[in-house]
């Protein structure tokens, strides 16, 4: 009997903020009920902190830098594993995707207005995971079989600010 292989999406977002505690998000053509972090499909291959540091720069032209993982998701409607990095912005100004964004913007997020930017409750919790300083775990990527090439070793405390009430 022959074994199928699984198969599985696997996309990344990332949570960067500014120097004002300001979060970036995109708002994409496909889902514009919603607010969301950058992010998308990781390509065959392809380590996820690169596949974040991509998308992150194709979508809204800002370079970041993942610091750490802060959750693991899967969808199983759509056979997807979404993982979830805390960022730090490293330099750029906003300039949009258009075949894939309507808008990009860094704007405060309060618990006030938390409900105004996520709309879906999956993308608001994993926007509040992302928040949390305690919850980042470490990341490795290694080739030729043991070589690793990237270890991201976060911090137990978070350089970016917690929801304001």
């Amino acid at each position: 009997m022959e074994k199928d292989n699984p198969k599985h999406i696997v996309g990344v977002s990332g949570l960067v903020t500014n120097d004002n505690g300001e979060v970036l998000v995109v708002q994409s053509i496909d889902r514009l009920d919603t607010w969301e972090l950058p992010g998308g499909q990781v390509q065959e291959g392809e380590p996820l902190d690169q596949a974040v540091i991509r998308e992150c720069l194709e979508e809204t032209g800002i370079l970041i830098k993942p610091v750490g993982i802060t959750g693991v998701y899967y969808n199983s409607s759509y056979d997807v594993l979404s993982v979830v990095f805390r960022c730090e912005y490293i330099s750029g100004e906003i300039n949009i995707q258009p075949d894939e964004i309507k808008d990009a913007k860094f704007a405060e997020i309060t618990e006030a207005n938390m409900d105004q930017y996520f709309t879906r409750p999956h993308i608001k919790s994993r926007f509040i995971d992302a928040l949390g300083p305690e919850v980042m775990v470490p990341y490795e990527t290694w080739d030729d079989p043991y070589n690793r090439t990237v270890r991201l070793e976060p911090s137990l405390t978070s350089p970016h600010p917690e929801c304001k009430n």
